[in-house]
């Protein structure tokens, strides 16, 4: 069954781009697998934004959905989009119902990087150009962009390297596309096709002189974009020269298909040469003009090697082509399904019955270094307050969790044993329902394989708390599958944007929601938790969640941390 995908480029859909160039040969090679593709894009057309509109508004179906007007995109400036724009992207985004949606560029500050940030979908991000990552976003955005993205790809080995800098991850490399059917071989004249760039004024003017002994040969000089100077050319040649536009598809395919030679300009325009190789157009490359200027005067007398030369570049872009980037996509688009878990389709509650008790997940007892609750203290108080279980969860040592269970055994309060244990530099895991300590300092795989080994739950607390040390995006979608319960509420946290962004996280993967006060003063208890089914063991305690719900009761931060500093205070004096 097809896959509804939302391509999302920052570049107006009105004007031509090397971007644009791919996202709509992809777009249409992946309609024909079977695939449903819309482009969302700006545009600078008015009949674009009009169409956009409509679309919108009515909720239809449509290949490109202009979302606003086009912005300057630049790699120096952090230009923001504008509001109503935004709110056009939301809005797309969410009545499509995507399965998968895949930004262009989304280091540049645009539509593809808040389509990946604020989307629920599986979602993967194609780089193009290094000198569109020389001026990176700030680490903020850069570290909730790697979160947020399932699949890194990129055109070339050199531009992988350069967003690898930015956005640590596995990079897959993908072509950046041909259409072989309107590119091919068509009945070749005697014709030499030159790129036009500055940087490659010397290698035109060599390229020009050699027509003065092939008389029956005609030169094109062929430009993307507007000439910044005039090409130097012979005045016994000029009226075998020509300066041809060739911005559209169709303009550079009417000329490539009938030229027998093509020389690009240094460091001219990728896809301009792949055209011609698939357009079976021999190509000369090199900066220095005389061996240029050898090779096309060789190229130009020696007619089968012309011709081999020709069939090689030809046979190299059929393996670039669109519709082999489409079957490479369409390959990596079903490696993502695993990484989210599948929907439960049994809506039935398998410990219905059961009384709903409120539970609170993570606090700590006097036996962490930064808390100074007793635990026969905190069992008064939290069956004061109507607790029905907890979890003690004290920072790298497990004598709390014990003590607290046996005090325990003579109240209907259930007590989870647990711990939180430091990795080595990857933040903090939680280890639910364990039987003994786990030394802290170990990798983040190693202490989930120690919790495992138990026979324990893997819980993640506060996972997008920058404030604190916390898994790198690699890490954690590296481990996504080993974790059973996703902390989406934290009543600590000093910003609320860490718990949303935890939320929108367990949503996107459907991972199992868990909510904690993170307490070390009695006051705090309680202020984050779940209302669940009462359970008895591990395997309940899961199959409860199913059906539980967060509880947000926060209270003052600055109140609870003075309240803290105080007891710690108290404590270093007696």
């Amino acid at each position: 069954m097809g896959l509804r995908i939302c391509f999302v480029t920052p570049f107006a859909w009105s004007q031509p781009h090397e971007v644009n160039a791919h996202v709509e040969g992809t777009a249409a090679a992946l309609r024909r697998l079977g695939h449903e593709v819309t482009v969302l894009a700006p545009s600078s057309r008015a009949r674009d934004l009009l169409a956009g509109r409509r679309a919108l508004h009515r909720g239809a179906d449509q290949e490109v959905i202009a979302v606003g007007p086009s912005i300057p995109i630049s790699r120096r400036t952090s230009m923001g989009v504008p509001v109503a724009v935004r709110a056009n992207l939301r809005l797309a985004l969410a009545r499509g119902r995507y399965d998968v949606v895949h930004g262009f560029e989304p280091a540049l500050p645009s539509l593809s990087y808040l389509a990946l940030t604020s989307t629920h979908a599986l979602t993967a991000a194609t780089f193009f150009s290094p000198d569109r990552l020389a001026y990176p976003p700030r680490r903020s955005r850069r570290d909730r962009l790697s979160a947020r993205v399932d699949a890194l790809l990129a055109t070339s080995r050199e531009t992988a390297d350069a967003a690898e800098e930015l956005f640590e991850g596995d990079y897959t490399l993908v072509p950046i596309g041909v259409d072989t059917t309107l590119f091919r071989p068509c009945e070749k004249r005697l014709t030499i096709a030159v790129e036009l760039e500055l940087a490659g004024r010397s290698v035109t003017r060599a390229v020009a002189a050699l027509l003065r002994d092939l008389p029956d040969w005609d030169l094109l000089l062929l430009h993307t974009k507007p000439l910044g100077f005039r090409p130097a050319i012979p005045r016994s040649v000029r009226k075998r020269s020509h300066v041809r536009l060739v911005r559209r598809p169709d303009q550079r395919a009417a000329i490539l298909g009938n030229a027998s030679i093509f020389v690009p300009a240094p460091d001219g325009e990728q896809r301009l040469a792949l055209e011609a190789a698939a357009s079976g157009v021999a190509i000369v490359e090199g900066g220095d003009p005389e061996v240029v200027a050898a090779d096309v005067a060789r190229l130009a007398i020696d007619t089968d090697q012309r011709g081999r030369v020709a069939a090689k570049g030809r046979a190299k872009a059929e393996r670039q082509s669109f519709d082999q980037v489409a079957k490479e996509l369409d390959r990596l688009y079903s490696r993502l399904s695993g990484k989210r878990r599948p929907r439960d389709v049994d809506s039935s509650d398998p410990l219905s019955g059961r009384e709903w008790i409120v539970v609170d997940l993570h606090m700590h007892t006097d036996w962490s270094h930064d808390c100074s609750i007793p635990v026969a203290d905190l069992l008064d108080h939290v069956d004061e307050i109507g607790l029905g279980a907890i979890a003690v969860t004290d920072h790298n040592v497990f004598g709390g969790a014990l003590e607290a269970v046996e005090l325990a055994r003579s109240r209907e309060l259930i007590v989870i044993p647990g711990e939180e244990v430091k990795t080595d530099g990857q933040g903090e895991v939680i280890g639910l329902f364990l039987e003994e300590e786990i030394p802290r300092g170990m990798s983040f795989g190693n202490t989930i394989d120690a919790i495992r080994e138990q026979g324990g739950l893997v819980y993640l607390p506060h996972p997008f708390d920058r404030l604190h040390a916390i898994p790198d995006p690699a890490i954690l979608h590296r481990h996504l599958a080993e974790i059973d319960v996703f902390e989406v509420f934290n009543a600590r946290l000093l910003r609320d944007s860490f718990n949303d962004e935890a939320l929108r996280f367990a949503r996107k993967y459907r991972l199992l929601q868990g909510a904690g006060s993170d307490a070390h003063v009695l006051q705090g208890v309680g202020t984050g938790a779940l209302c669940m089914r009462r359970f008895d063991g591990a395997e309940e305690f899961m199959l409860s969640l199913r059906t539980a719900e967060v509880l947000r009761r926060p209270k003052s931060l600055a109140y609870l941390q003075s309240l803290k500093w105080v007891a710690q205070v108290k404590e270093k004096v007696l």
